[in-house]
């Protein structure tokens, strides 16, 4: 018999009955109980590593910078439209208007612009030279806005926005 045979049911031997022969009884095998083996227990020695302590930002010539954290979904900035006003109509208004402060007005410098109006309307019709005074003083802004460059103080506005060539 090969090894293989002994786990198969074997038939009982039984007397036989009255109906005739006898009928075989087989034995339910019992089934092995399989169990999990034992695991040996390992304990982990239990040791603290040493903490990383980063070097004085000296040793390296570099000083350490404390940076503000990140948001992560920060809003967007709002894109500001900014107008750009024309240099030739300032310089024009200088020209024409330039007595009354028009050009001034334009490009939001509003002090110099009431100086100018104040000058031609007070002094001007009191003493005459008041309005002659303001002419001259906006004929020569007129000249210096038309004849200025990119980044020159004559070719911004009030808010330091530079005119439109």
């Amino acid at each position: 018999m090969a090894s293989g045979d002994d786990a198969l049911p074997q038939p009982l031997q039984v007397p036989r009955s009255q109906y005739g022969a006898a009928q075989p009884q087989y034995q339910v095998p019992t089934q092995p109980q399989y169990q999990q083996p034992m695991q040996p227990q390992y304990q982990v020695p239990v040791q603290s590593q040493p903490q990383y302590q980063a070097p004085p930002s000296s040793q390296y010539g570099q000083p350490a910078y404390d940076f503000p954290p990140a948001q992560p979904y920060a809003s967007p900035q709002p894109m500001i439209y900014v107008h750009q006003k024309s240099k030739l109509a300032a310089g024009l208004l200088g020209i024409f208007l330039g007595c009354f402060g028009a050009h001034n007005f334009y490009l939001g410098n509003y002090g110099k612009a009431i100086a100018q109006l104040l000058l031609t309307l007070l002094l001007g019709w009191v003493f005459g030279i008041g309005a002659i005074a303001a002419g001259i003083w906006g004929l020569v802004e007129a000249i210096l806005i038309l004849s200025s460059f990119y980044g020159s103080r004559w070719h911004r506005d009030a808010n330091g926005v530079e005119l439109r060539d």
